[in-house]
């Protein structure tokens, strides 16, 4: 059985993760409509990490005879001054995002909850991955600058993610 203070923490991620999502597809459609068909394809492709995270958390609360309570999702930004800003804004959000996975495994301990201490252990590592993946792209999209090949280049290259 799952505590009540962890039941809220892990309704307030699957909120998060949610938001994560909708952020994504939102960068996703900015993408299109500047024809960089290969960086929306990155973003959604992240769009279906984000909602398989929540998935997860929801997954979890049920098994361990939580209630799932969903919440409203706040409405993403929907526009951004660059490509480079879209992925710094992504970057500094999974920054966020292991923040608030540190702060449950934080709990999970004050709670003596090792269910959700192992749980989220896979989230902590997840989470280095999915820093590690946006802030490549900022790197990447920083060496460019104002190269139009560059960035068709990359764009050609993010086209490639899943496959």
């Amino acid at each position: 059985m799952i505590g009540k203070k962890m039941e809220k923490a892990l309704n307030d991620q699957v909120n998060a993760e949610l938001y994560s999502a909708y952020i994504y597809l939102a960068m996703a459609a900015y993408f299109e409509n500047k024809t960089l068909r290969g960086f929306a394809h990155w973003m959604r492709q992240q769009y279906n990490e984000e909602v398989g995270h929540a998935m997860k958390f929801f997954d979890f609360m049920i098994e361990r005879g939580g209630r799932v309570q969903l919440q409203k999702i706040d409405e993403p930004p929907n526009t951004w001054d660059s490509p480079l800003a879209a992925f710094e804004t992504a970057y500094k959000h999974e920054v966020y995002i292991s923040g608030r996975i540190h702060d449950l495994v934080k709990l999970s301990a004050e709670e003596n909850d090792l269910p959700a201490h192992y749980f989220l252990s896979w989230f902590v590592n997840e989470q280095v991955e999915e820093e590690a993946s946006t802030d490549e792209v900022v790197q990447h999209l920083k060496m460019i600058g104002d190269s139009t090949g560059g960035l068709l280049m990359l764009d050609h290259n993010l086209g490639k993610r899943g496959e």
